[in-house]
C-alpha cells in the first residue's frame, strides 16, 4: 500500500476505495441505474416537514462534487423561512409570466406542453425547503481582492447533479426551477456581489396526489456510440 508523500510541497496521502469483482461492480451498477430511473420531477409537493439534518447531509453530498483547481465555486442556500419563500415565488412568478407571454418561442411552447408547466410556481412555497444554488464567479480573499475560480459553471452543474441524486437516494422529490433571469434571488437573499445564481430546487416529499408526466427518457444506443 502507498504511504503518504509530499508532492510540490502538498500532502498527499493514500487513495481507499473497496477494490469490487466484475460481478459484483456490475450488479451495483444496474441496481444504481434502476434506482435512479426512477427519479423524477416532480411539481406537487407536499408540506410534510424535512429535518434540517437531512438538509445538511444533502448538501454535504453535493459538495463531495469535483471542481476546477479545487476551488469548490459554489454557495448552497436553504430556505424554509415561509415568508422568503412567498418572497420568491412572486419574483419567480413575474418573471415566469414574461417569459410565456412574450420572451419563449412558440417551439418552446410547444415543447413544454407535455410536462403541464406554466408561470403558477406553488411549489416555492408549498415544499418545506428551497435550496438555491449560486455559482461563485470569482472568490474574494481577506483583502477582497478579487481570486480566480476555473471551470465553475461545469463545477457547479456537477454538484447540482450530485445533490439532485443525493436527494431522491433519501426518498424526498424535486424540481429543477430556473426562472430566467433569475437576479432577484441574489436580491432577495442579499448575497455578495461575486455570486450569480444557477438552479433553484425545491425539496420535500411528493404530494399524496402527486402527477408526473408519462413520458420516456432516450435509448441507450440514442446517447451514446461506444468506440471499440
Amino acid at each position: 500500500m502507498a504511504s503518504a508523500k509530499i508532492i510540490n510541497g502538498y500532502q498527499h496521502i493514500p487513495y481507499e476505495q473497496q477494490i469490487l469483482s466484475e460481478k459484483e461492480s456490475f450488479s451495483r451498477s444496474r441496481e444504481f441505474y434502476e434506482f435512479l430511473d426512477k427519479r423524477r420531477s416532480v411539481r406537487h409537493f407536499s408540506d410534510k416537514e424535512v429535518s434540517e439534518e437531512i438538509i445538511k447531509n444533502l448538501l454535504l453530498s453535493a459538495g463531495t462534487a469535483p471542481s476546477g483547481a479545487h476551488k469548490q465555486p459554489w454557495k448552497f442556500c436553504a430556505i424554509s423561512n415561509q415568508q422568503l419563500k412567498g418572497d420568491i415565488r412572486r419574483a419567480a412568478e413575474e418573471e415566469e409570466k414574461r417569459n410565456y407571454e412574450s420572451r419563449m418561442s412558440y417551439r418552446w411552447l410547444k415543447d413544454l406542453e407535455p410536462l403541464g408547466t406554466d408561470s403558477e410556481k406553488a411549489f416555492l412555497e408549498i415544499a418545506p425547503w428551497l435550496i438555491v444554488v449560486f455559482k461563485e464567479s470569482y472568490e474574494l480573499n481577506e483583502k477582497e481582492e478579487k481570486q480566480t475560480n476555473y471551470y465553475v459553471n461545469e463545477s457547479v452543474g456537477i454538484a447540482c447533479g450530485m445533490l439532485i441524486t443525493a436527494i431522491h437516494q433519501a426518498g424526498l422529490v424535486t424540481l429543477t426551477h430556473t426562472p430566467s433571469p433569475m437576479n432577484f434571488l441574489a436580491r432577495i437573499l442579499g448575497r455578495p456581489e461575486n455570486e450569480r445564481a444557477f438552479l433553484l430546487l425545491p425539496v420535500g416529499y411528493p404530494a399524496e396526489d402527486a402527477l408526473v408526466p408519462d413520458i420516456y427518457r432516450k435509448k441507450l444506443d440514442d446517447i451514446a456510440d461506444f468506440y471499440k
